[in-house]
């Protein structure tokens, strides 16, 4: 129980500091760092010192988890070159060069000890996404960063394990890259199980709270088998909340998601500032520490400048060679965009294009499908561009799972729209080819150009990952005390300073995005949405669950919600026939409503947010439709 007054103490502190950040214009997060330093020196305290583990094994994984989660896998697809090149490209070049440094500069380290030591400082902290996000600039700059921080505190500490390794035993850089691909494959085979197996165990959960407790334990349940067969626990623990979070729209209802979503908030302010509070509370002991090995902290904070200039400096380089790269990756985008539209009008015409020598970027063969023009659209609908339902574009591959006419030679008959395995594949080449175009349309609608490299390189700050890395060094390691001190500096400072200027530096570059365009696209969306709730009541014999036809008025009654863009019911709380029949046709629309976003979701047509933003719209209409039924129904 003496722990007690302390968790107290620290809870209304994260609660005080948080309510108050908002006013002082300063991100909570530093505010904590600087109370957590100011009270360790305090005579009354004594030194702070948390194992390690806590953090690696307590703390990260429900913080990556929470943070996977709400991660738009659509964003997060696009970008995952430029994701992946900083979250391990970067740490592994920023870790080497570091570690020569460190081995130059500190006697008596190694140069496996430095590069351990360039691992632990070489990932940046999650918090400069939460100070983006306030500032409002380009979702895509907010995924990069988002992203990074998911995946680079893997990479890390992988590599911070094989340097640890290398300090007992002689070990090749070909053993460290088979290590580092067995640990991330692993782990994501892992995740991606444990992700599957969460979505299908809580669709049959029915009771919220239940639910939401089985999500505390999903992150533990992919880090610990992870990390036991030597895998990247964390690497597991992000693809599991990336499964979970592309699937839970489909599986999960919204009560179930809307309280997950309350509660992790919960645990994601407690644990995220627990942490920063208790970096700045053990700073007094690593004081204490360094200045009875070395008799001063000059030699800490030099070493610590040094590295942090250094950090920012490889990260500036990468940021632009990165961009140069993506601009001339690019440059090709408008022509093959324009190829693909092409191939859209003849497939809308009946026509099967196909790549006549794609080696040799010959032109386009076409031959008309059985079926013609005019027919219902791949899926058995009919609707937008493209012949498909939901105005997907649909240009013809060949290849596995394509459409090619060349097979079976120039006399080969030609397949027939009537044919269900076809359908199937035309159907998986539309969302493929259609999802391409979108691709191609945002990245022109958000290029990341020079501003928007100098906001990556700012933005780029260590953390919590950072200090708990630190404090993993085996006890036995040369001027350990020193380490971590070097690790904490970088992280706080680059905390404090860095990211105390983040917004100022936003507002220089006039990197603020109009909220205007993703409120258009929202309407549009809600549009879409409506011409299928209108597809599904005017759909001939539609008929009730149990084969009876629903009463004229309360056809009529939908109707004139949907005419009227109004997706929340009124009243009903009656248990009469009627609002019965009302429920029954009021929650098969927005069912067909929701099938349709997650059908545009996978065709990446619109933005994440709007897309996040319509899906709250279905989801309180859904629950104020179940709310109004009987108790005996719900």
């Amino acid at each position: 129980m003496e722990f007690a007054p302390y968790l107290i103490a620290g809870v209304l502190a994260v609660v005080g500091v948080t309510a108050l950040a908002p006013r002082l214009g300063v991100a909570a997060p530093l505010i904590l760092v600087l109370l957590g330093v100011a009270v360790s020196f305090l005579p009354a305290v004594s030194a702070v010192e948390v194992d390690p583990e806590w953090i690696l094994a307590g703390v990260l994984p429900p913080l990556l988890y929470s943070a996977s989660v709400s991660m738009p896998a659509m964003d997060f697809r696009r970008d995952l070159k430029a994701i992946s090149g900083l979250s391990v490209v970067l740490v592994v070049i920023s870790a080497v060069v570091l570690g020569f440094l460190f081995h130059l500069f500190i006697p008596g380290i190694g140069l496996a000890t430095g590069i351990a030591l360039g691992a632990i400082i070489s990932p940046t902290d999650a918090v400069a996404t939460s100070i983006v996000k306030k500032a409002g600039v380009s979702p895509r700059i907010v995924t990069v960063l988002e992203g990074e921080s998911l995946l680079n505190d893997a990479s890390a500490l992988v590599l911070l394990r094989s340097a640890i390794a290398a300090t007992a035993a002689t070990v090749s850089v070909g053993q460290v890259a088979g290590d580092f691909v067995y640990a991330v494959a692993v782990a994501v085979a892992i995740g991606f199980v444990v992700g599957k197996a969460n979505l299908w165990l809580r669709s049959r959960v029915r009771e919220a709270t239940s639910n939401t407790a089985i999500s505390f334990v999903v992150p533990f349940i992919a880090f610990l088998p992870s990390e036991h067969l030597g895998a990247s626990g964390l690497v597991a623990v992000v693809t599991a909340g990336i499964v979970t979070g592309l699937g839970a729209p489909k599986h999960l209802s919204p009560q179930d998601r809307i309280a997950e979503k309350a509660n992790w908030r919960t645990v994601e302010l407690l644990l995220e500032s627990g942490v920063f509070l208790l970096m700045g509370l053990e700073v007094f002991g690593l004081v204490e520490e360094v200045r009875e090995e070395h008799g001063s902290l000059w030699m800490a904070a030099g070493l610590a400048l040094m590295a942090a200039v250094v950090v920012i400096a490889l990260r500036s380089v990468f940021v632009a060679v990165l961009l140069w790269l993506m601009k001339r990756s690019n440059r090709r985008n408008p022509e093959v965009r324009e190829k693909l539209s092409a191939v859209t009008e003849k497939l809308e015409r009946g026509e099967l294009p196909s790549i006549e020598d794609r080696g040799q970027g010959k032109g386009w063969r076409t031959r008309r499908a059985r079926g013609g023009p005019g027919r219902r659209g791949v899926g058995g609908a009919t609707g937008g561009p493209g012949g498909g339902p939901h105005g997907t574009m649909v240009p013809g591959l060949g290849g596995p799972g394509g459409l090619s006419s060349t097979r079976g030679g120039p006399g080969a008959e030609a397949p027939s729209l009537d044919d269900p395995r076809f359908r199937t594949r035309m159907a998986r080449v539309q969302t493929f080819l259609t999802r391409r175009i979108a691709d191609i349309d945002y990245l022109a609608q958000e290029p990341l150009g020079r501003r928007e490299g100098v906001l990556l390189v700012w933005a780029g700050m260590r953390g919590v990952v950072t200090l708990a890395a630190a404090q993993s060094l085996p006890s036995g390691t040369p001027h350990r005390a020193l380490l971590i001190l070097i690790a904490f500096f970088v992280a706080a400072g680059t905390l404090l300073v860095q990211g105390g200027t983040l917004p100022w530096v936003v507002r220089k570059l006039d990197l603020t995005v109009d909220a205007s365009t993703e409120s258009d696209e929202r309407l549009a969306l809600l549009g879409e949405l409506s011409r299928v709730a209108s597809e599904v009541i005017d759909a001939p014999g539609l008929v009730r669950p149990d084969g009876t036809p629903y009463a004229p008025e309360t056809i009529e009654r939908v109707r004139q919600e949907i005419a009227h863009d109004d997706l929340v019911d009124r009243e009903a709380t009656e248990a009469d026939e009627q609002h019965r029949q009302y429920r029954e046709l009021r929650l098969a629309v927005l069912a067909a409503q929701r099938e349709e976003l997650l059908h545009v979701r996978d065709h990446g047509t619109y933005s994440s947010g709007a897309m996040d933003e319509t899906l709250k719209v279905l989801d309180a209409s859904q629950i104020s439709v179940e709310m109004h039924a009987p108790a005996a129904e719900r």
